[in-house]
């Protein structure tokens, strides 16, 4: 199916943007910038975008890379790790092989995971800020897994009726559901581990067969789950944090959205959106539901939370629902973000309904995205509008190179005075055998973006020449550095 989607273009070259403030960072050949201002060009050298991470960083993201990037590496490389996910010999466990645990630990897992530990978290997550990021999203790896005949436990506790607000009537006697009690645990243990401006992942699956059959069947979810949601949206609020709730497949997708609305309702009543929902641009049904969202917004003053991405089921999803073409996906993600940015409807029938309170994350390694997206922003700024407000967050241990572009232009406009962009890196945490299944799946994307991913390669392959030839490296702070 991804098969049908041409092969992903190599970013767009940033000079065509005129006197906007983009065009000073664009492409010369493939190592150096190209400074342009408005009153003439002025051809300086900079540093390249991987030059702003640690050699430890750089050296174990080559290595992975190498591997990504080449097919024949990949497939045995991905045949290993899915059978270290599910160990049939004690010399496949990472839990009791120390040799291959230490091997796995320093490459894959320190490379896309933040820790096993709040200690090893919170020092990741302080040499992600230290870099010049924002802030970080923070997910907890673990899946909860459930067997059929426990989806519920034997014993019956009295739940409390649905509060306030809510708008789902259930029964207020139903089963206790210890798959509900450990997602709610590990949640709460995760957004205890962020800060002010930082962002918690939720993936509602996660809290097991049941809160999945009703996000699929379009029944009430169990109060023991709102409970749990309230806890966690209430101490995200404490700590000044905000929460993106996944995009997940089609047949919950419905069920999700209606938990991010419940939630905004509660939550999203001021000028900050707390609750976040996810949209994914591949989907041809989208733009409308978006739309349909963004009137909902209107009508019952709320302030939305718009999560944009690409999507990550399209192996898994019917193809009908799916856009014909990878370009017809990036046309649609560009446009979507424009329409947010611009505050308006791209429906002819409502260009003339307000726009509702609206704050977004462009969640996205495709590099021509960040580049439309903050000229647009640059532009309103130079005119004096008021801005909506943006993030970007791309993946721990991939896109780099945008991630670091980010960051340079955030050094730049902050000595000129201009918006800054603000980046994020998205972390996920758990033992290493509790993440075994994410670092899969992170290797599975890679294998879907092979060509994406041999462009980081090049890029880290230029900058590690670089540096056996002398050149430095320019992290903010001699004190970074990964672990």
């Amino acid at each position: 199916m991804a098969s049908t989607y041409p092969r992903p273009v190599a970013s767009v070259a940033l000079n065509r943007l005129g006197s906007s403030f983009f065009a000073s960072v664009t492409w010369k050949s493939h190592t150096q910038y190209r400074n342009v201002t408005t009153k003439a060009q002025v051809v300086t050298q900079a540093p390249p975008p991987h030059s702003l991470i640690p050699n430890t960083m750089l050296w174990r993201s080559l290595l992975i890379t190498t591997v990504s990037a080449h097919r024949l590496l990949l497939s045995p490389a991905l045949s290993l790790l899915g059978v270290l996910s599910k160990p049939r010999h004690s010399m496949f466990d990472v839990e009791k092989n120390p040799l291959l645990r230490s091997i796995l630990k320093w490459t894959l897992y320190n490379h896309f995971c933040a820790g096993e530990n709040a200690r090893e978290v919170r020092a990741t997550i302080d040499r992600i800020k230290s870099m010049g990021f924002k802030g970080v999203i923070l997910t907890y790896a673990a899946e909860v897994v459930v067997e059929k005949a426990a989806e519920s436990n034997t014993k019956t506790k009295m739940m409390q009726s649905v509060r306030e607000g809510r708008s789902m009537a259930v029964p207020e006697e139903v089963p206790y559901d210890s798959a509900i009690e450990m997602w709610r645990s590990g949640v709460l243990e995760t957004v205890k581990m962020i800060g002010s401006g930082d962002y918690l992942a939720l993936k509602l699956t996660g809290a097991g067969p049941g809160v999945a059959r009703a996000l699929e069947t379009g029944q009430p979810v169990p109060p023991q789950m709102i409970e749990a949601l309230d806890d966690v949206c209430q101490e995200a609020v404490e700590r000044d944090a905000s929460i993106l709730i996944d995009a997940e497949q089609h047949f919950v997708q419905k069920g999700i959205d209606r938990i991010a609305f419940i939630l905004m309702r509660k939550y999203n009543r001021g000028e900050k959106a707390v609750v976040y929902n996810t949209y994914q641009a591949y989907l041809k049904m989208t733009p409308q539901v978006l739309l349909e969202h963004l009137l909902q917004a209107q009508d019952e003053n709320i302030t939305i939370g718009v999560k944009l991405v690409r999507g990550a089921y399209i192996n898994s999803e019917p193809r009908s629902l799916i856009n014909d073409t990878k370009e017809d996906t990036d046309n649609a993600y560009d446009m979507i973000a424009r329409d947010i940015l611009c505050r308006r409807f791209s429906s002819p029938g409502f260009i003339h309904r307000p726009f509702p309170r609206i704050q977004l994350f462009l969640a996205t390694h495709n590099r021509a995205s960040v580049v439309k997206a903050y000229e647009v922003q640059q532009r309103q700024s130079a005119e004096g509008q008021d801005l909506v407000l943006v993030h970007y967050g791309q993946l721990l241990g991939m896109a780099d190179e945008v991630s670091c572009t980010l960051l340079q232009l955030k050094e730049k406009a902050s000595d000129e005075g201009s918006v800054v962009p603000e980046a994020y890196k998205c972390l996920s945490w758990g033992t290493l055998s509790e993440c075994l299944s994410y670092l899969l799946r992170r290797a599975v994307e890679n294998r879907d973006a092979v060509q994406r991913t041999r462009e980081e390669y090049f890029a880290l392959r230029r900058e590690a020449f670089r540096r056996l030839a002398g050149g430095k490296s320019h992290i903010r702070q001699s004190s970074t550095s990964a672990s």
